[in-house]
C-alpha cells in the first residue's frame, strides 16, 4: 500500500541530471523523480530536541518573536535536527541559540547551499550547522528563499567563521546574503558568469579558461544505442 501511495504522487522530473534528450548515457533516462510532501516531525521529538525547542521559544518570546513566526516546521531524521527558518527571521533564532546559556550554540561549522529548481517559491535553501561546545549538541538551520529574490540575512555579525562559507554559497549558487561585509567570489574567477553549484547550470559546453579546452553539452556527446 505505501508502494502504490508513491507512485500516486506528483512526478517532479524525469531522468538524470535534467536532461531530455538521447544524449543522456547514465542509463537513467526513465527514472521518475517524484515530489515528496513536505515533511514536518511532530513532538515529542525524543533525545535533547524537545529541551532546545522550549528554550528557543522562551528566548523567541521574550525577543518580541513568537516560536511559530520564526520556525517553518522542525524536522527530526536519523538523530539529527533541523529547525526550518522563516529568512526574515534568520538572525533572530540565530542569536537566541547562541546567547541563552541553556542553548549556546556558540560555533557555526559552515553553510551550504542547495538548489531545488522544482520547489516554486524555494528553490534556494541555506543550510548552517550549529555546534555547541558547552552541552555537546548540534542542530542545523535551514532557510530558504525564491529563485526571483534570492536574499538571506547574512550571519557573519553573529557568527563570523560564516564569512567565506557565505561567499562559497553565493559564488555556487547566487543567494545573496544581505550585511555580508565583502560578497565576492572565492572559488570562480572574479568575472565568472552564473553558478556553478545550481541544477540548472550547464554540464557541458563552457570553454575551460585555463587551458582552451571545451566540454560539450550532455545532447552532443557519445549515446549508446
Amino acid at each position: 500500500m505505501a508502494g502504490e501511495a508513491r507512485l500516486a504522487e506528483q512526478v517532479a522530473r524525469t531522468g538524470m541530471f535534467g536532461t531530455e534528450t538521447t544524449g543522456d548515457t547514465s542509463g537513467y533516462g526513465e527514472l521518475r523523480v517524484r515530489r515528496a510532501p513536505v515533511p514536518s516531525s511532530p513532538r515529542p521529538y525524543g533525545s535533547y530536541f524537545d529541551e532546545v525547542a522550549d528554550r528557543l521559544a522562551d528566548g523567541l518570546q521574550r525577543a518580541g518573536t513568537g516560536f511559530d513566526g520564526a520556525i517553518e516546521r522542525v524536522i527530526v531524521d536519523r538523530g539529527e535536527l533541523t529547525l526550518h527558518v522563516r529568512r526574515e527571521h534568520l538572525g533572530s533564532v540565530a542569536k537566541v541559540l547562541r546567547d541563552e546559556p541553556s542553548l549556546a550554540f556558540e560555533l557555526c561549522l559552515g553553510v551550504s547551499g542547495v538548489h531545488y529548481p522544482w520547489e516554486a517559491g524555494r528553490e534556494l535553501h541555506a543550510v548552517y550547522a550549529l555546534l555547541s561546545i558547552t552541552h555537546n549538541r548540534r542542530l542545523r538551520l535551514e532557510v530558504s528563499a525564491p529563485d526571483a529574490d534570492p536574499h538571506v540575512p547574512s550571519l557573519v555579525s553573529i557568527y563570523p567563521t560564516c564569512d567565506w562559507h557565505e561567499r562559497e554559497t553565493w559564488d555556487f549558487f547566487g543567494l545573496i546574503f544581505d550585511g555580508h561585509p565583502a560578497l565576492t567570489r572565492i572559488e570562480m574567477p572574479d568575472d565568472w558568469k552564473g553558478h556553478p553549484g545550481r541544477k540548472d547550470y550547464p554540464l557541458g559546453g563552457i570553454p575551460v579558461e585555463y587551458r582552451g579546452a571545451h566540454i560539450p553539452p550532455p545532447e552532443d556527446r557519445r549515446a549508446y544505442q
